[in-house]
């Protein structure tokens, strides 16, 4: 086996630029350097390791063995910057530059109460956030290519080198208006009616509505869809009468009692249970991060 300690940090930030940003010509632009050099620096760290790093497509691809120093890269940088942080006298802080955290989240916590966990946060840390928005079936898969170094999601299991939190459950409200339940369930709710109902869908990868209407019939049917990719519009589609869907229980409370809005099953409401996964790092930052996502997120969440 090759000896593959002292990897160089400069061909290491190369590949996570490069599997970030899809080309060598856009990781040439970031880095201030040629494609060529970009090409270079990955080829003589595959040397080094020994194995096939990135596959030249585009966008280009990481390895497993790639999506591992991948990872390794973006935790040096962020422990590098926390170290810095360490160093610097609090008069001299104004010239530390940020720590950068891209973190996945799906919509609805992110709409929630995601920004207050990030704000507190920031008010003790010179940090700054790229959210990432992604479905909670599909957060951990971003975490696992070291895209993000945390996640909200649906997946217990810990991606390897990480740790997991239960955070809660997220209940949902299956809710239509009662012009709405009128006109398309007034025969009741059933295969037939579900098969012919439109539903308002986040987007394509959001199966919740789908998933419910398989639990309350027990078949595979395909209703009309309208796709609304913002929680906000979301929300407004199924109350002005575009279709029925699935809105935050904790949403729609209040509007159920007044009879605003008409729950279609009653008593039926599908639960999500949500999970906090990060990186082991021995990151203070990523520490402090998770303990104020945690509290955030029970005090929101049915537990």
């Amino acid at each position: 086996m090759k000896d593959v300690t002292q990897l160089d940090p400069v061909a290491l930030r190369t590949l996570a630029v490069a599997t970030r940003l899809g080309t060598f010509e856009a990781a040439a632009r970031e880095l201030h350097v040629t494609p060529s050099a970009v090409s270079q620096r990955i080829k003589a760290l595959e040397t080094r390791i020994g194995r096939v790093l990135l596959h030249r497509v585009k966008p280009l691809e990481p390895t497993e063995a790639g999506l591992v120093l991948v990872r390794l890269a973006t935790q040096t940088e962020l422990l590098e910057r926390e170290a810095v942080a360490e160093l610097v006298e609090e008069d001299d802080a104004d010239g530390t530059s940020y720590a950068s955290l891209p973190i996945a989240v799906n919509a609805d916590v992110l709409y929630g109460w995601f920004v207050d966990a990030l704000a507190e946060v920031q008010s003790r840390h010179r940090v700054v956030f790229e959210v990432v928005r992604e479905d909670h079936t599909r957060t951990a898969e971003r975490l696992r290519r070291g895209e993000v170094v945390a996640a909200i999601t649906g997946e217990p299991k810990p991606v390897p080198g990480c740790r997991v939190v239960r955070l809660g459950r997220l209940r949902y409200a299956a809710v239509a208006t009662r012009a709405f339940q009128a006109a398309h369930f007034a025969d009741g709710v059933g295969s037939a009616t579900f098969a012919e109902a439109p539903i308002v869908a986040f987007d394509r990868s959001d199966s919740l509505q789908h998933d419910f209407v398989l639990r309350v019939t027990r078949r595979h049917l395909a209703p009309p869809v309208t796709y609304v990719p913002s929680v906000r519009e979301f929300d407004r589609a199924v109350r002005v009468g575009m279709g029925w869907g699935l809105l935050p229980e904790s949403d729609v409370l209040d509007e159920l009692d007044r009879g605003d809005l008409v729950e279609l099953v009653p008593g039926r409401r599908p639960e999500v249970a949500l999970f906090w996964q990060h990186w082991r790092l021995g990151s203070a930052l990523v520490d402090d991060l998770t303990e104020a996502v945690v509290g955030a997120a029970r005090a929101w969440m049915a537990g």
